[in-house]
């Protein structure tokens, strides 16, 4: 008897590494029957953009967030211009700017795209065939049937920035845009079918980029959540009511388990809110009241006139998902960081963006972070203001100044600060609702 198990052992290993694999490939695979609408970080195991692993974890946000000042440029210059669930998962490429994704189709026959998320933009686009600097994969107009490239003469045209148009007659609509602070695109406004699980928005307007110069443009393009006319909510009319929320997962998660949820009947019942403002200067921009900074039990001496909103200067608070770290203008960032070091014994270090690292063995000092927002105050998980280095022999204190060469006068509250939160926007009823949700 005792002969016969021995004998059968290695078959029995082999099943069950043929089942794992088996079961790794399937959780991934089963994220794309389009049932849902999941978010994924460009850094996970199904991200379709690199199949490797990064080399560690610490070293994945300090390259992303290494990024954030020419995020944080492009936010400061930036001027006017039915229910259903969406997967989002983390890819594993450096995209520079955009680090959550969400899972489209464009046309008739549907091509599979992934889109960055972004909350501070308006205007979706993808990389079209005979794109000049483009990835390889590219949306094929000639193979949609209901495709169609839109006139100068309509008015989807004047609402994109940077348009052009014939000096007489007419013609296609081009524009030009920058994206990141240090990237350019070339890109027609064209019409087509965009599915999102099972929903179908017939004629959405979006930009088919013909060319590409730099490293931030994300490589299978960008679906705009912004509040201008060409955005997703503006573009879909009643369909969702101006609502939506996201819940994005962990860098560390592997799978699409964050969700973008679209429609106001799936949002959660008891979620607290703060009022969402409006700056017409930069209308797109989803502005709120931060009030204050707690550390620990210590409320943060900070100027008012640092934290309001200022339609003149475009100074105040955004909730943005492409901004890696929370960014402080410099006096608010200081003197959050001077309270958090006097609570915490032992030296400190810089390591990449972030300049208050402390021995791991003194985190049972750290104190908790809690922005205050007019209504609602929101108390950081310990796993939202901390990041550890790949050792794990070092914490810090995962938010940063606004960069010395930009000329912020925003406070950003970044999408490593909102991981595993239900983050829910409400334009019409303007509100910005947030409540704890597990999504990894």
């Amino acid at each position: 008897m005792q002969k016969q198990m021995a004998s059968s052992s290695i078959p029995l290993v082999l099943f069950f590494a043929l089942l794992i694999s088996s079961t790794n490939a399937d959780s991934c695979a089963s994220q794309f029957d389009g049932s849902d609408l999941s978010v994924i970080p460009i850094y996970g195991k199904c991200s379709p953009f690199n199949p490797t692993k990064p080399d560690s974890w610490i070293d994945t946000v300090i390259n992303m967030a290494s990024k954030d000042p020419s995020r944080v440029k492009y936010l400061s210059t930036l001027v006017a211009q039915k229910t259903t669930s969406v997967p989002i998962a983390s890819g594993q490429q450096v995209l520079n700017i955009g680090n959550y994704v969400v899972r489209v189709k464009l046309g008739t026959p549907g091509q599979l795209m992934f889109m960055v998320l972004d909350t501070s933009s308006d205007a979706a686009w993808v990389p079209c065939s005979g794109c000049t600097g483009c990835s390889t994969t590219t949306f094929f107009a000639n193979t949609s049937s209901t495709y169609s490239p839109l006139d100068c003469s309509l008015a989807q045209c004047a609402q994109v920035r940077g348009f052009s148009c014939p000096s007489t007659g007419s013609g296609a609509c081009s524009f030009n845009q920058s994206y990141g602070g240090d990237s350019y695109f070339s890109a027609t406004l064209v019409q087509d079918s965009l599915s999102l699980a099972k929903d179908v928005i017939p004629k959405f307007s979006f930009g088919c980029i013909n060319s590409i110069s730099g490293g931030s443009v994300p490589p299978q393009g960008l679906l705009g959540l912004g509040r201008g006319p060409m955005s997703l909510l503006s573009q879909s009319g009643s369909l969702y009511s101006g609502v939506f929320s996201y819940c994005l997962p962990s860098f560390k998660s592997y799978y699409f388990s964050g969700s973008l949820k679209l429609g106001p009947a799936s949002q959660p019942k008891n979620i607290r809110t703060t009022p969402l403002l409006y700056n017409p200067h930069r209308p797109s921009l989803y502005y709120v009241n931060l009030t204050g900074v707690s550390v620990g039990r210590v409320n943060v001496q900070i100027a008012q006139e640092l934290l309001a909103l200022d339609p003149k200067t475009g100074s105040g608070t955004i909730v943005d998902s492409g901004t890696v770290i929370t960014r402080f203008i410099p006096p608010i960032y200081t003197a959050i960081r001077d309270e958090f070091r006097r609570q915490v014994n032992g030296t400190f270090s810089s390591l990449g963006a972030f300049d208050t690292c402390f021995a791991a063995t003194h985190e049972a000092e750290a104190p908790a972070i809690t922005f205050h927002f007019t209504g609602l105050d929101l108390k950081l998980p310990m796993e939202n203001s901390l990041i550890h280095s790949s050792a794990g022999s070092l914490a810090c204190l995962s938010m940063a100044a606004a960069p010395s060469n930009v000329n912020s006068v925003l406070n950003i509250i970044a999408n490593l600060q909102q991981q595993n939160l239900r983050v829910m926007f409400d334009v019409v009823n303007s509100r910005v609702g947030i409540a704890r949700e597990l999504c990894n």
